[in-house]
């Protein structure tokens, strides 16, 4: 197994109500399968506590943690509660991300674009702020960060946007800070999936049924015309995070069947 002996932290391991399988949901139980004890990080209780009985029902290790990463004294518990659990921390895999109510540049809500930034960008911030001290110490450790190909793609949604291209940086940040502890950080970019969260938040907000945003979507990815699912997010981010890519760090990674090069 790949990821055998290690510890991991899954922040968002709870998901959007919907018809398939969210990112944080699939990477979790992807990690479990590969032999990870995983601390499972949601705001939601009743949604990670079905991730968790997910990982259980297949022989996995896991553990539920409750905490708000808009709340820095919430995100200080984090840390505190893997090692508690499991006494290290090899792996913080962040995948909290929102768009809620977003629109371009001329019509965003300065509230809206405030709340975006805060989950997106400093929650993430507050999370390997809090927790990366302890790879330091062990001068060991993989963070893989959850951005998107709207970071480099064009979208209507500028908050959103803005925000993956800051998680891109910040990424790019946190590999060269400690790269010198042996403290790798990379990022996956998935473009269009079919999750809960995209499909039936599209659908909600316009109206329509998910088959109908389905269709629509899956005519935009070049490969096989086809969208991705959270699984292609989850395994890109188990490699990742594995030591099958131990020389690989400050590495943003699209998972988007090639719409991020279909230009031209």
């Amino acid at each position: 197994m790949r990821l055998e002996g290690k510890v991991a932290i899954v922040v968002g391991a709870g998901q959007t109500p919907g018809e398939t399988i969210g990112n944080g949901r699939a990477t979790a139980i992807l990690f479990a399968r590969e032999g990870a004890r995983v601390l499972l990080v949601d705001r939601d209780p009743v949604s990670v506590e079905e991730t968790y009985e997910m990982i259980r029902a297949e022989g996995g290790e896991a553990k539920v943690h409750i905490a708000d990463i808009t709340d820095e004294d919430a995100v200080r518990t984090i840390p505190e509660a893997c090692v508690a659990a499991y006494g290290k921390v090899d792996i913080l895999q962040n995948n909290v991300g929102i768009g809620t109510g977003d629109s371009t540049f001329a019509h965003i809500e300065r509230e809206t674009w405030d709340r975006i930034f805060a989950v997106n960008v400093t929650g993430m911030m507050l999370t390997c702020k809090h927790v990366v001290p302890l790879m330091r110490e062990r001068r060991q450790g993989a963070i893989v960060n959850v951005s998107s190909i709207a970071a480099v793609a064009a979208t209507p949604m500028v908050a959103y946007k803005a925000s993956k291209a800051a998680v891109n940086a910040f990424t790019q940040h946190l590999a060269m800070a400690n790269a010198r502890y042996g403290v790798r950080a990379n990022a996956v970019m998935p473009g269009l999936l079919d999750t809960p969260m995209a499909v039936g938040g599209f659908a909600r907000m316009r109206g329509v049924s998910t088959d109908q945003v389905r269709e629509e979507r899956n005519k935009r990815v070049p490969l096989n015309q086809q969208m991705g699912t959270a699984w292609d997010t989850a395994y890109a981010s188990l490699f990742l995070a594995s030591d099958e890519a131990r020389f690989i760090t400050g590495v943003l990674l699209p998972v988007d069947g090639g719409q991020s090069v279909a230009v031209g």
